[in-house]
């Protein structure tokens, strides 16, 4: 870490930047638990041109992102709900909350999570969704310190591998 943390929305502008950090932090965080082609394939999908980058013109999902200096270090992505079930239409997802390994424990996960909850309360969300890898001790216990509870099981493909992931649930 080398300076101030400023943090503002994300522009279209941000897309490619934005994209390789947040490549960087899933595989810094997960990397090492995939076959090369699933990662590969799925960091293609989600970050890839289609993914986050085209997310940023999109108006139903909001972008924040943390910056030191002028480089992007964390960011908060909150939208539509994706995951099957019947959620009601006043849901929200909270798609990504990243931070850059070194940047951990520096304080900008909750701000990130406080953007988030206010933007979800200010668009009359009832409630907010998300996932969270089953090993991912440190991201449950930051989302229970907020209130969130699990609520079920959901399996989150890497390429073809299926990984155990938890829905939480905040009722807002």
């Amino acid at each position: 870490m080398s300076g101030a943390i400023a943090y503002r929305d994300a522009t279209p502008a941000d897309g490619p930047e934005l994209a390789a950090m947040a490549r960087r932090s899933f595989t810094d965080t997960f990397g090492t638990l995939y076959r090369q082609e699933d990662l590969s394939q799925f960091l293609d999908a989600a970050f890839g041109s289609a993914g986050l980058p085209a997310d940023l013109t999109d108006p139903a999902y909001r972008v924040r992102v943390a910056t030191d200096g002028d480089a992007i270090v964390g960011y908060c992505k909150i939208g539509p709900v994706t995951f099957p079930g019947d959620w009601p239409d006043s849901a929200i997802e909270l798609h990504q909350l990243y931070i850059l390994g070194d940047h951990h424990g520096a304080g900008l996960a909750p701000v990130l999570m406080d953007w988030a909850l206010n933007q979800a309360r200010g668009r009359g969300a009832s409630e907010m969704i998300l996932s969270v890898y089953v090993d991912n001790h440190r991201a449950r216990r930051f989302y229970e310190r907020y209130g969130f509870e699990e609520i079920g099981h959901y399996k989150f493909m890497v390429g073809d591998h299926e990984d155990d992931d938890r829905l939480m649930r905040l009722k807002l």
